[in-house]
């Protein structure tokens, strides 16, 4: 029997494993297993691969969607693009040889979630948070040729702009605002990021990567304002199934 799993720290909450273990026992699929593995370490990984024969394939979330990289022997082009992965296929040779390739399939999820939503004046966008997370949406953008910019609380780059400096002029013009940050789920739920609210309008589309709540504080500043909203679950279920695709083939 093969094993897929999950890396992250930490995983009290997964998406993945209930996600795999219904899809498993609905389309009874006998020949693979879901576990979670949560690495308080990214250099635990090796061992993790050494130490488990069965596994096959495993799914990356935070913190480690960029740093697992190193670890890695192959980077897809999708990954490459983002310069982040979430999704490692595992393939052993009969003398026991491990190959793992890396691969991002958040892009294809967030990007066919997000095309329903998308509309003609929608040009420009926000996307809050620099981590794997926020690579992949840009990697996105980049496909659906929409500008950005990326805000954080620290100095990134010249494409990046800080929190407390974003105007009245900078939601105005960026009609999609993406969040890419853990605000919102979890511990952070009351949470949601720093940005001038009462500048959004009924022009504006929200998309938070959170899915749980699936109204977040920062999807709530929409509704109160008229703005469409998308939460990040459909997202999840297709990245999921892109990534069932990727551990099944040949």
């Amino acid at each position: 029997m093969k094993l897929l799993g999950l890396i992250g720290y930490p995983l009290s909450h997964s998406f993945s494993k209930k996600y795999f273990s219904e899809k498993f026992e609905k389309e009874q699929i006998k020949n693979f297993t879901y576990q979670n593995f949560p690495l308080s370490d990214i250099n635990e990984f090796p061992d993790l691969l050494m130490s488990n024969n069965r596994l096959s394939g495993l799914n990356v979330t935070s913190p480690y969607k960029e740093s697992v990289i190193k670890f890695l022997n192959k980077l897809d082009t999708t990954a490459a693009e983002a310069g982040a992965v979430n999704t490692v296929k595992i393939i052993r040779n009969k003398s026991g040889k491990i190959f793992t390739t890396g691969y991002n399939t958040d892009i294809f999820g967030f990007k066919e979630s997000l095309k329903k939503q998308l509309t003609p004046y929608i040009k420009n966008a926000l996307i809050l948070g620099t981590g794997g997370a926020a690579k992949a949406v840009a990697a996105a953008l980049k496909q659906l040729k929409i500008k950005f910019k990326f805000v954080s609380g620290t100095k990134k780059n010249d494409n990046t702009l800080f929190y407390e400096d974003l105007t009245e002029n900078d939601i105005i013009e960026n009609r999609l605002i993406i969040n890419a940050t853990p605000l919102g789920m979890n511990k952070l739920k009351g949470e949601k990021p720093n940005i001038p609210y009462h500048f959004i309008s009924n022009k504006h589309l929200l998309f938070d990567l959170v899915y749980n709540p699936s109204v977040t504080p920062f999807l709530s500043e929409g509704v109160s304002r008229n703005a469409k909203i998308k939460n990040g679950l459909e997202m999840l279920h297709l990245q999921a199934e892109k990534a069932w695709q990727i551990f099944i083939s040949p």
